[in-house]
């Protein structure tokens, strides 16, 4: 549930609309369907309480309004469950909490067991102790990461708009919506603009960017409007409205997951076409041979982005060597290599096939998508 969702234009929560959609989460969960929540709201409802009319700029602002509002929201949460007879729990993460493997698997362990005893948990990002480089950036990312995290099967990411749209309908009253998407590609993403409300962080970019995340670990995905009556129970229900994301037929392991979307990519390495399509339609390992430029500095068993000679990202990948012992390796036969060093080295693949996910997608994904 995003900012705009949860909070008015000037900040303050809308408890109408908040109560109206814990009713329907408690409905759904008297059914027997496990739920989690990833909220938004925590800086909104700290701007209420101190008086402030605009969104903080600088991080420890924004961290001082978050520690203020997340107490706020919780207790808001708290009350209302409680009226229906839930328990909930509050979960705070930050990216370092999944980047790292230990961690992931403790959180995992940790959501799995609240759905065990019946609680829903009440997830948020930890914005009181989050700086840029541990962010997760946007809510809409964090739900896409929690999904896959959890093995859920539908992910509902409840904004101010009602789905996908074919063109911006801010600015082309014939924009129609799209009901289905099969695929996200380039295309798809062009459409989708910037950050939406002024108090959120996110928009439609981020939120394609989530249902990438949501299809490939095996989930399906919709946007829909979070003001519309019965939202919930119409979706679950198998009404159709907003935009729904199909999940990929073949979707990622947990391991996969952790490697392409838990974790923030060190540096690049740039491969030829060789490479790419070893890579891309053979399911190869990256060998030294097919490097053309490493980009950045990392050490053995780092993440690092796979790109083409255009910049695109075709796939990512734990290291076998350092940036240092790749820039030395590039463009050349493992043979010629050994040759050099006079012994065996130690993997004959910068990433070994096992260790490397496929994040390029092709396609079309609006011809492939149905209007509605």
């Amino acid at each position: 549930m995003g900012t705009s969702t949860l909070t008015y234009p000037n900040g303050r929560l809308n408890l109408d609309r908040l109560e109206r959609l814990v009713r329907q989460i408690c409905d759904v969960a008297n059914e027997g369907r496990e739920v989690l929540v990833v909220t938004s709201g925590a800086i909104g409802a700290g701007m209420s309480r101190l008086g402030l009319t605009e969104r903080p700029k600088t991080i420890p602002e924004k961290q001082a309004v978050a520690a203020v509002g997340q107490g706020l929201l919780m207790q808001m949460y708290e009350k209302l469950f409680s009226e229906y007879g839930h328990t909930v729990a509050q979960v705070l993460l930050t990216r370092e909490d999944i980047e790292d493997r230990r961690r992931h698997l403790n959180a995992r362990h940790a959501l799995l067991a609240l759905l065990r005893f019946g609680v829903i948990p009440i997830i948020n990002e930890n914005d009181t102790v989050a700086v840029d480089e541990i962010k997760f950036g946007d809510n809409d990312t964090l739900g896409a990461l929690v999904t896959g995290l959890v093995d859920a099967d539908l992910l509902i990411l409840l904004s101010d708009v009602d789905g996908v749209y074919d063109a911006d309908p801010r600015t082309r009253p014939d924009a129609e919506l799209i009901q289905v998407i099969t695929d996200v590609t380039g295309e798809l993403e062009s459409v989708a603009g910037g950050p939406g409300s002024a108090l959120g962080s996110g928009g439609m970019a981020t939120k394609i960017q989530a249902a990438k995340i949501a299809m490939q670990s095996g989930a399906a995905m919709v946007i829909a409007n979070g003001d519309r009556p019965n939202v919930l129970r119409e979706l679950l229900g198998g009404k159709r409205i907003g935009t729904l994301f199909l999940p990929q037929r073949r979707p990622l392991e947990m391991r996969k997951r952790w490697i392409a979307f838990f974790q923030t990519p060190q540096g690049e390495l740039v491969i030829d076409d060789g490479a790419c399509l070893a890579i891309l339609e053979k399911g190869k390992s990256l060998l030294p041979i097919g490097v053309v430029e490493v980009r950045g500095s990392f050490d053995v068993g780092e993440l690092v982005s796979v790109v083409d000679g255009r910049g695109e990202e075709i796939a990512r990948g734990l290291v076998n060597y350092s940036s240092r012992h790749i820039e030395r390796m590039k463009g050349r036969s493992t043979h010629a290599i050994e040759a050099d060093l006079g012994h065996k080295l130690h993997y004959d693949e910068v990433i070994h096939r096992d260790n490397l996910v496929v994040t390029y997608t092709g396609g079309n994904s609006l011809a492939a998508s149905t209007k509605q």
